[in-house]
């Protein structure tokens, strides 16, 4: 029997089973689906706290998450790049309220503003390239031995007498898993186009047609979006696709006869917060680490070094 199952094969359920591997756990992961299939592979993944809750500990995982995405930076197997983007907008606003995360936030210059815009923040962030980065997550939990199941769970239950403790990672599946109905899709649609010659990135929250951005990688360019609570639907919408388009062109005029080489849709897995804390009930230990929102990639580390700190209490604990 394992120490410890980590249920979910995306950037959380990976990034807190190699931590757990790498504190000395014998852990393991299952998982419906490979890393190439979750939500994880089609976020545009840029460090940036989007729809997670509540802020203070959003801003405290979201610091160290990028402290350790910037170490990551140096290593070229892993997928990450440092850029420079702006985030844009059309009426007048403070900073940033995460800006205490991220060093050298700084007002944008009136020549950096596209058209319809009144103001805007620049900083540096790690840009990550997902279909890259589980990989390299993936190959750094099976060096230090870890395993990966494909196994649909339907109830956390089932997985009671295979581990001393069971690590909730299933994002949007918990709400089956473990009954939390607060569970809620936020559909997101992208595309991805041949990346012209950009090298920083665009966010614009406020555009009344729908969260838009544009995320330069090394060959090609992720464009979105939509925030659509509630929506299920995994087909990519054509009508919707040319929508983004027509949106981030307006931004960068480059992008209006870029090359599409694909579409994606991800339901992030809205919560109203965070579900990070252990749970004991029905003879079953669960440390519970999902409801990240858009934030999968910028909270990971953060919260699986907490997830990881819960484990080793509760196993200490039961000793």
């Amino acid at each position: 029997m394992a120490e410890v199952v980590v249920i979910g094969c995306g950037v959380i359920g990976l990034s807190t089973a190699v931590r757990l591997r790498e504190a000395g756990l014998d852990a393991r992961i299952v998982a419906a689906d490979p890393p190439e299939r979750t939500t994880s592979a089609v976020a545009a993944a840029i460090w940036y706290p989007y729809r997670a809750y509540p802020e203070r500990e959003v801003l405290r995982w979201g610091r160290r998450t990028f402290e350790v995405l910037e170490t990551l930076a140096a290593e070229p197997k892993a997928g990450v790049r440092m850029r420079e983007g702006l985030e844009l907008r059309r009426e007048r606003a403070g900073e940033p309220w995460w800006a205490g995360a991220v060093p050298g936030v700084r007002r944008c210059t009136e020549d950096e503003l596209p058209p319809g815009y009144r103001e805007g923040h620049a900083f540096v962030v790690p840009v990550v390239e997902m279909p890259i980065y589980l990989r390299y997550l993936l190959a750094r939990f099976d060096s230090v031995g870890g395993t990966v199941e494909r196994r649909v769970v339907s109830h956390v239950a089932e997985l009671a007498g295979e581990a001393a403790l069971i690590v909730n990672c299933a994002g949007l599946g918990a709400s089956g898993l473990v009954g939390d109905g607060s569970m809620a899709p936020v559909r997101g649609q992208v595309l991805r186009v041949r990346n012209p010659g950009l090298d920083r990135f665009f966010l614009d929250e406020d555009d009344p047609e729908g969260v838009t951005y544009i995320v330069p990688r090394s060959e090609d360019c992720v464009l979105g979006g939509t925030a659509d609570e509630g929506a299920w639907d995994t087909e990519p919408d054509p009508g919707t696709a040319a929508t983004i388009l027509r949106r981030c062109s307006v931004l960068e005029p480059r992008l209006a006869d870029a090359e599409v080489l694909g579409h994606g849709v991800g339901l992030r897995p809205g919560r109203p917060e965070v579900r990070l804390e252990r749970e004991a009930g029905d003879g079953l230990s669960i440390v519970h680490n999902y409801g990240h929102g858009g934030s999968g990639v910028t909270l990971s580390w953060g919260c699986a070094e907490e997830a990881t700190g819960l484990v080793v209490d509760a196993l200490r604990g039961a000793e």
